[in-house]
């Protein structure tokens, strides 16, 4: 199962006016870590389905956003909750660790 991805154009309809939580990833296609972190999030975008959606946002590509929220490094995560950034994590992590912060940031039962 391949991750949703957004652009500069469609980041607000995508993440700040979705209905629900939205982990962001700004990746790059040339960083290590970032593709090492695509099996976790692709495991959390199934497990979380209906309370989250996971979402890529290339910062090659399109850089505007990754600029406008400040992000300095990837890989680089994200929560969105009500159009307003609840938590960000920094580099790579393991599966359970970025669960743990998903759930802490959004007072959420796993």
């Amino acid at each position: 199962m391949s991750l949703a991805s957004t652009t500069d154009d469609a980041f607000e309809d995508d993440v700040l006016n979705a209905g629900k939580p939205v982990l962001v990833d700004y990746w790059a296609e040339w960083c290590p870590p970032c593709k090492a972190m695509l099996p976790a999030l692709e495991e959390i975008n199934r497990e979380f389905d209906g309370k989250l959606t996971v979402i890529k946002l290339n910062i090659d590509e399109h850089p505007v956003t990754g600029t406008k929220y400040g992000v300095r490094g990837i890989p680089t995560m994200m929560l969105f909750k009500d159009g307003q950034v609840a938590a960000t994590m920094i580099g790579a992590r393991p599966k359970g660790k970025v669960v743990a912060w998903i759930n802490a940031a959004l007072n959420l039962v796993s």
